[in-house]
């Protein structure tokens, strides 16, 4: 029988302080569904002004922390201080992640080395610092955002790298899912096609959306609030049958 799912709960988001981006979606959607939020972001103003925000809208607790993700002491500093102010941690949503259009040939490893420091290595510092309290509890949520590029190899914005360390995110959560799925806790992917996020190298062009779109069934990028909603169904008490899951959310364009 799973634990019960606790009226103060918090979730911690990271890479949440973009204005346009999945991360503060989904914050903002936790929300309103009444989590307590703490958002990790390199941009500390930037994750301040949105838990600001939040905690302003939905009248819960939130605070913004800036924090590099690949950093394990920055990590274990900015989770043990959300352990401290704000209700048990139930829910992780790793979704910071940095872009990476560099040919191959003309990739370094300096390169490399950065995409997969945030998408992959971030994820595994902030998710290891914060099982222990999910496993003792016998109840977690964790959600990462993988990607379409690392189903199909790429073809959207990112090539090499990103496509590797998307793919690098599923085969994490499928193997943790094993793990600690008997002590209560979930964990699973979402794996978005083109999103009009500044992850894309900005905002898209007309021209550039038709482009993403050409052979998709819906026939137009997606937001970060559908994404949003996604990962927030996986974080709440209804998904606690779905583990080791990758949910693709790509209008149609990759069919898994």
């Amino acid at each position: 029988m799973a634990a019960p799912f606790p009226d103060e709960r918090t979730a911690v988001v990271t890479g949440a302080g973009s204005r346009r981006g999945i991360g503060r979606a989904t914050a903002d959607r936790l929300a309103r569904k009444g989590w307590s939020v703490a958002i990790l972001d390199r941009d500390a103003d930037g994750a301040a002004a949105v838990a600001a925000e939040v905690a302003d809208r939905w009248e819960v607790a939130a605070i913004g922390l800036g924090t590099d993700v690949s950093d394990e002491a920055a990590v274990d500093v900015a989770v043990g201080e959300v352990e401290a102010r704000l209700p048990p941690i139930v829910g992780l949503a790793n979704v910071a992640g940095v872009s990476s259009p560099v040919p191959f040939l003309d990739l370094t490893a300096a390169e490399w080395d950065r995409v997969f420091d945030i998408n992959m290595r971030g994820t595994f510092l902030v998710t290891r610092r914060v099982l222990p309290g999910m496993v003792e509890r016998e109840l977690g949520r964790i959600v990462s955002v993988s990607s379409i590029s690392a189903q199909r190899g790429g073809g959207t914005y990112s090539k090499v790298p990103y496509s590797a360390s998307k793919a690098a995110l599923i085969g994490f959560s499928r193997a943790l899912a094993r793990e600690v799925g008997p002590a209560g806790v979930t964990v699973n992917c979402v794996a978005p096609g083109p999103v009009d996020t500044d992850i894309m190298g900005g905002r898209l062009t007309d021209e550039r959306k038709a482009e993403m779109t050409v052979g998709m069934p819906v026939g137009r990028v997606g937001t970060a609030e559908e994404v949003a909603a996604l990962m927030v169904f996986l974080l709440g008490p209804d998904a606690g049958y779905i583990t080791a899951a990758t949910y693709d959310i790509n209008g149609g364009l990759q069919v898994s």
